[in-house]
């Protein structure tokens, strides 16, 4: 072999290097675009999910507060006042706590109106 054929061989021995490195790193890229397509759309189904939910706790929230105001109208010397606003600290992960909290709580209220008996009136 001479000189010229060594380098000839060793230059298609680079460029089929080359071209297997751009060939491997194409297909890791086309998996990684894969793998972030799958990510972004989890994301954004649990961002629709939580919205979802926000949506369905502010509804009961309101309902809940709306039959406690309604009770609290029957006394003519106490107001209700304005509606709770959304607390922007509350934690996601302990709505289903928060929510547990209010049923007991519009419950007391209830009853404690109740028990005033003709005052309530």
């Amino acid at each position: 072999m001479t000189e010229g054929s060594t380098a000839a061989m060793r230059y298609k021995e680079i460029i089929g290097l080359a071209r297997k490195a751009a060939d491997d790193l194409r297909s890791w890229e086309l998996n990684r675009a894969d793998e972030l397509a799958a990510a972004r759309a989890t994301a954004e189904a649990e961002v629709a999910a939580a919205v979802e939910r926000e949506q369905t706790t502010a509804e009961r929230a309101n309902r809940w507060w709306r039959m406690a105001a309604d009770n609290i109208d029957r006394l003519s010397w106490l107001e209700a006042g304005a509606a709770p606003e959304p607390i922007d600290s509350a934690r996601g992960e302990w709505l289903d706590r928060y929510l547990e909290d209010v049923r007991p709580a519009y419950q007391e209220l209830n009853h404690a109106i109740l028990s005033l008996g003709w005052r309530a009136r």
